[in-house]
């Protein structure tokens, strides 16, 4: 890897900067339709996220775009660089995988902007893309290291059954999963989420992130699923997974936790099914921190649709310093203030 970009790279990639406000997207969902033709990478991501509808396409061109602005500054793309590789360890993603990736951007590039896209362009980009890949590669192979190496750590993906299936809400369910090795497993840091590797009949390989939505543990995790509409995973989850069931899970990921001991009053604000890593923070204050101030805030539909709202009870009766403010949208007859 080099030490640094080469001035004439950084020159021709900042001067890219228009091109990728145009036409940024575009270029994006190219690459992912280059991808997902590729076996070999495919079955990585989750293709329900890069449709024309999905939101990664999106992320993604806004990626792309700060890194070619800030491509002097890279300091500034730190948190961002963290955020997807956690997200890459999650997919259990591998060094073996950068070239396809590197392969399907430069192709986009060049197809997308055709003329445009010079030699001079082109090499400047796979010098720049190979620079970040290679501080990528280096940060997830600490991750994949640490997650390896610590108290009840796994690398790949672990089997594990699902202990028990309950019902939160009309429209979310709660999963506990222990190893079907019966070993250990890594506490995480409240926040964090697990990738799973879904095998659905007739379907290709599925994967799927779901928060955490229990404190840490030595032996289970608890996730929490909300049904989507059209959602396959979720629906299938639903449906068809119960107690027995086994699932292939990555270790937990995350860059979004919160931090231990709390440095301050903790907000812990969500709405719908976005309590689940909130619920893991709470309980995980409760067991070591009761006495903290913590403000719970959650808002959702109505009263159907609102999960956890026993269990948040059950720890407020215990923690003298919480506040609990729940806000219904539409309230039914039957709830009460």
């Amino acid at each position: 890897m080099s030490a640094a970009l080469s001035a004439p790279t950084i020159a021709t990639v900042k001067a890219t900067v228009p091109a990728l406000e145009a036409h940024g997207l575009d270029v994006v969902r190219a690459m992912y339709a280059r991808m997902f033709e590729n076996p070999m990478i495919r079955d990585l991501f989750n293709q329900s996220h890069h449709g024309d509808a999905g939101s990664q396409p999106k992320a993604l061109a806004v990626a792309i775009l700060a890194y070619a602005k800030n491509i002097e500054n890279l300091g500034a793309m730190a948190s961002a660089v963290e955020r997807i590789a956690q997200k890459h360890v999650g997919l259990q993603i591998l060094p073996e995988h950068y070239p396809h990736v590197g392969a399907a951007l430069l192709g986009a590039i060049e197809e997308v902007l055709g003329d445009a896209a010079t030699a001079e362009i082109l090499a400047a980009w796979e010098e720049a893309y190979w620079f970040l890949a290679n501080i990528l590669i280096a940060r997830e192979q600490r991750i994949y290291d640490d997650l390896a190496h610590a108290e009840g750590g796994w690398t790949g993906w672990r089997d594990f059954t699902v202990d028990a299936v309950v019902p939160e809400s009309a429209i979310i369910t709660s999963f506990i999963l222990k190893p079907a090795d019966g070993g250990r497993v890594i506490r995480h840091r409240p926040g964090q989420y697990l990738t799973f590797w879904l095998e659905i009949p007739g379907q290709p390989p599925v994967k799927r992130n779901y928060s955490i939505s229990s404190a840490p543990a030595d032996d289970r995790y608890r996730i929490s699923v909300k049904r989507e509409p059209l959602g396959l995973a979720s629906n299938w989850l639903h449906d068809h997974v119960v107690p027995g069931t086994v699932l292939k899970v990555a270790p937990p990921a995350g860059e979004f936790y919160l931090p231990t001991p709390p440095r301050r009053p903790v907000v812990l604000l969500s709405g719908g099914v976005g309590l689940t890593p909130m619920v893991s923070m709470l309980e995980s204050i409760a067991e070591r921190h009761r006495d903290h101030e913590v403000h719970f805030v959650h808002g959702t539909l109505d009263g159907s649709t609102h999960a956890m709202g026993p269990r948040v009870k059950t720890l407020a009766a215990g923690m003298p310093n919480l506040a609990v403010t729940t806000f219904y949208q539409a309230p039914r007859a039957e709830d009460r203030l």
